[in-house]
């Protein structure tokens, strides 16, 4: 068991608790949280000594272990540019634990991440959610499949139409058309085998199956306005759940979004412009989403981002005026409520995982604010020196 005491409790779940614990039984699941917990004999203690206590942080876009640092094509496993359509994808099956980026993710306060396939095709694979900690990713799993990646704009036509010798898609209709096919293909499919007609087996259409059937989102890349609300367009089509991912236009389109009510996990914001549907980039629009009553998070999208600036993203969002504990809310409980993992991670509530940061200063107010102790499943996984 540890218990973690005398610490500025953020849980997300409620209000602060100054000088309270935080109680991680032998199973790893939080056992209690409150201004006052017994140690049981023979717990492990940590003294917070006053220290901001959060949940670990959950980042809801990115690539870590699909896209490993320091290689090149060796280490390059998050895009099949071989054809536009390969929903059969699985991210398990790319993920490389041993990554350097998993330690520094730890070390910079992130426990959980959601990530899969890129954006080079229309429909990419499915994400994965996976703790931070571990050797095998089949142990470090939250929920798979989480959600079915597709992608709209500039990334699925450079990389058919512009450099596979002019191969569907080269427009932005082609993109549109090219899911519409596939998920119209899927529902032929799935009507078929609930009517008793056993159809061919097409593991493409088997992995559509749980996105028709509601189980998981289709996770849309979408930078511009109108691949946006394009992307909305066909989810309603087709009665399909969606988030949207990147959202970089959102401030241009928040009233709209805030009607159709799909939520959007935004970023990377930090950097430079590298495209052209980048161009309205900026760290307003998780405030004016936000004030517009869209449902956010804030991803790094790493490793553009390194994941370990996750807490720094949410900082220069509330720099620019989102509510400081909604920047906190948008890289913990609700990252994780959108992505469909809040029973496990996001806040510090008794039956979830015991996932905590201890924190040398709040990282979203002062640049210097790091993680002192970082907690995955109830065991000290990063320990500053």
């Amino acid at each position: 068991m540890l218990l973690i005491k005398n610490g500025h409790i953020k849980t997300m779940a409620g209000p602060d608790i100054e000088n309270g614990c935080v109680l991680i039984g032998d199973d790893g699941k939080i056992a209690a949280v409150g201004k006052a917990v017994a140690c049981p004999e023979g717990a492990q203690v940590i003294d917070a000594q006053g220290r901001l206590v959060t949940p670990g942080c959950v980042e809801a876009h990115c690539h870590i272990g699909l896209d490993n640092e320091g290689m090149g094509w060796e280490g390059h496993d998050y895009n099949e540019i071989v054809d536009p359509i390969t929903p059969q994808l699985r991210a398990i099956d790319s993920i490389n634990p041993m990554d350097e980026a998993f330690g520094n993710a730890l070390r910079g306060g992130v426990t959980t991440a959601c990530t899969g396939p890129g954006s080079a095709n229309v429909v990419g694979g499915t994400f994965v959610a996976v703790k931070l900690a571990g050797k095998r990713v089949d142990d470090m799993i939250v929920k798979e499949p989480l959600a079915m990646k597709c992608a709209f704009g500039e990334n699925p036509k450079r990389c058919y139409g512009q450099s596979s010798g002019h191969k569907a898609p080269m427009t932005r209709m082609g993109v549109a058309a090219l899911l519409r096919e596939l998920l119209f293909k899927t529902r032929r499919y799935l009507e078929d085998k609930e009517a008793g007609k056993n159809p061919a087996f097409d593991m493409k259409l088997e992995a559509m199956i749980p996105v028709l059937k509601g189980e998981i989102p289709l996770k849309a890349h979408a930078h511009r306005h109108d691949d946006i609300l394009t992307s909305i367009r066909i989810a309603k089509e087709f009665g399909v759940r969606l988030t949207l991912d990147h959202c970089t236009d959102g401030a241009l389109i928040a009233g709209e979004l805030a009607e159709e009510g799909f939520p959007a996990f935004v970023g990377p914001t930090l950097g430079g412009k590298s495209k052209i549907e980048l161009q309205n980039k900026s760290f307003d629009t998780p405030r004016v989403l936000f004030e517009a009553g869209v449902d956010i998070a804030i991803i790094t999208d790493a490793p553009v981002i390194p994941l370990q600036n996750l807490p720094l993203c949410a900082g220069l969002a509330a720099k620019a005026g989102l509510p400081i504990e909604e920047a906190w809310k948008a890289v913990t409980i609700n990252a994780a409520r959108l992505t469909g993992i809040d029973s496990r991670v996001g806040s510090l509530e008794p039956g979830k995982d015991g996932d905590v940061v201890i924190w040398t200063a709040d990282p979203l107010v002062y640049l210097a604010g790091e993680a002192a102790c970082t907690v995955v499943n109830g065991k000290v996984v990063y320990q500053a020196e």
